[in-house]
């Protein structure tokens, strides 16, 4: 799936890296809590999360994630997206919860990686 189809099965708005959406991405993890993602995210993922702090940009530099998802319309502010461009993170929010931002995008093929494998 490519970041271009994230943004189109969740409504997504693209707030940076627009030159971007062509990239593949492979899994996906919904989580408010950085210290899951960094114990959970593989590359060349797409993290989505309600939490709109500094410290969501910079968990997406350090686990080389290629896409934020803020939901309910969150939106990050001006120096968040500098640095998301800095690190070539392409931005983007929607007014999906994240329980329905998630749910479509797996809908639609997106998996969250090996722990899913295991319980199937």
């Amino acid at each position: 799936m490519t970041i271009a189809d994230v943004k189109e099965y969740i409504h997504g708005e693209v707030l940076c890296g627009e030159d971007h959406l062509d990239r593949e991405v492979h899994m996906a993890c919904g989580s408010d809590l950085m210290s899951d993602v960094l114990a959970f995210v593989k590359d060349q993922s797409v993290l989505l999360t309600g939490l709109c702090n500094p410290q969501v940009i910079r968990t997406a530099e350090m686990m080389d994630i290629l896409c934020l998802v803020f939901v309910r319309s969150k939106k990050p502010t001006p120096e968040m997206i500098e640095l998301a461009k800095e690190g070539g993170i392409v931005v983007m929010t929607t007014g999906h919860r994240m329980f329905t931002a998630c749910g479509l995008l797996y809908s639609h093929g997106l998996r969250g990686g090996a722990d899913y494998e295991r319980f199937y």
